[in-house]
This record gives structure tokens, sequence and C-alpha cells, in this order.
């Protein structure tokens, strides 16, 4: 099995080395690394550029003006090599097993299209949280509307269907709205819980901040199809258990 990994990297150059750094010291190693770069202002670039220049697996893209996250997945896909992707933003970091653990989850479940896993959190010191998020062993379409339990720097995705249902706009939570669009054609997501993934905890970015957390994800009901009554009903339980998720970071 081979991977395609794709980190988006915009002015991440605080963060950057230990994301790289983690997805290169995987202890399965049959991957390639798409990192791209969305015309960042740091030295994020150069960051890239000399780890390209150390490990071949390494391939760096640079857009020519400012895209958005979404637009460069999109871009780090239509790159991909191979059938499968794992996608991580470039201030998360992977526990060393988390792709091998993957990998054995999908020999055993063959028709798995999403992959998800648990997380531990950072702060932006870096700084561990004692909280540890629990994901289920499986999630239906119904169930992952209530709350959105596959982090998008945990997923491994059959790269076809990330071609049929690209990122659409960063307005939303973009990610959760193509996991919907996955499972609601058929797709199948299970997990694995553990914490193989670390997310990174930024009370200024979008999904830090709440309220604009919350009317991002109801753009995303509203982009899949929900009438307005459904998403008020889901909006209610995705409310209740981020404000759990988030009291106990």
């Amino acid at each position: 099995m081979e991977i395609s990994v794709i980190m988006p990297v915009y002015n991440a150059e605080r963060f950057l080395r230990e994301a790289i750094d983690s997805v290169l010291k995987q202890s399965f190693e049959n991957f390639e690394l798409i990192a791209l770069d969305d015309c960042s202002t740091d030295s994020s670039y150069e960051i890239l550029c000399e780890y390209s220049e150390k490990d071949n697996r390494v391939k760096v893209y640079k857009n020519e003006v400012n895209k958005g996250v979404s637009y460069t997945r999109n871009y780090g896909v239509s790159k991909a090599k191979f059938p499968y992707v794992a996608l991580i933003d470039s201030d998360d970091m992977w526990d060393k097993e988390k792709l091998r653990k993957q990998v054995e989850l999908l020999s055993v479940y063959p028709d798995t299209d999403i992959c998800y896993t648990g997380s531990a959190f950072v702060d932006t010191n870096s700084v561990k949280s004692d909280f540890v998020f629990s994901v289920p062993d499986e999630v239906s379409y119904k169930k992952l509307l209530r709350q959105n339990v596959a982090s998008c720097s945990s997923v491994l995705i059959k790269k076809e269907w990330l071609i049929k249902y690209p990122m659409a706009h960063d307005s939303m939570h973009e990610d959760f709205a193509v996991w919907l669009s996955v499972l609601k054609d058929g797709g199948k997501a299970r997990g694995i819980n553990e914490p193989l993934l670390i997310y990174r905890v930024d009370r200024n970015s979008k999904s830090g901040n709440k309220f604009k957390s919350m009317k991002m994800t109801y753009r995303v009901y509203k982009f899949i199809g929900l009438n307005f009554f459904q998403r008020l009903y889901y909006m209610v339980f995705y409310t209740l258990s981020g404000i759990k998720k988030h009291s106990s970071i």
C-alpha cells in the first residue's frame, strides 16, 4: 500500500518542523509528502525546500497567490500519485505509529473509505492537555451529522472520494462537508480509538473561535442539502458535543 500525505502550509514557520518531522518519522515509510505553500510571507517555503533537499519523499509546491486551504488541499490531491491520501495541517503532529495502524485497519476492513483516529491536544506553547478525544469504531452519516469525530489531520481516505467531492470553500468546515458527502453516498468510515493525532489548539483559528465554528458548521449543513429545521436540529447536538469537548481540553 502507498499513501500520499497532503500538507497545506501558510505562515506556519513556528510549528512546521514539528509537523513535518512527525510525518517523516512514521514507522510506515511507503508514502510521499506533498507540502503546498499557500504564498506564505514567513520562512515556511524555505523550510519546505530544506526538507525536500534532504528527503526525496517530500514534494514541494507553491501557489502563485494566496488561494486558501480548500484550493490548496485540492491542488495537493491533483498531485497525489497514490490511491490513498492522508491529510495533516502544518501545526498538527502524528504519533509515529499512526499510518501503520491505519494501514492495518484497512487490511482487515478493505471496504473502509475513511479511516480516522482519536486525538491528544497541545496548545500553542506545546503544553499537552490531559484530555484525549475518543472516537467510535464506526460512524454513520446520521451520527456524523451530530458530531464530527473525524478530525481532518487524522483522516486517511481513498483519493477517489476527494476527486469526486473536492473541498468546497473556506467559509465552512470544508473537511466535514467532504466526510458527510462520502457517507451520504454510501461510503464507510471506521476509527481507531487511540490518540494518534496530536492536535494543536489555537484559540484564534477558525476552529478555535467557537462562535465562528458554529456558523461554519451551519453552512456545512446547508451545503449538503439539509432543510432549515434539520439544520437547527443537528446544530443542537453539534453545539452540545462541541461545548463538552472544548471545555475538557
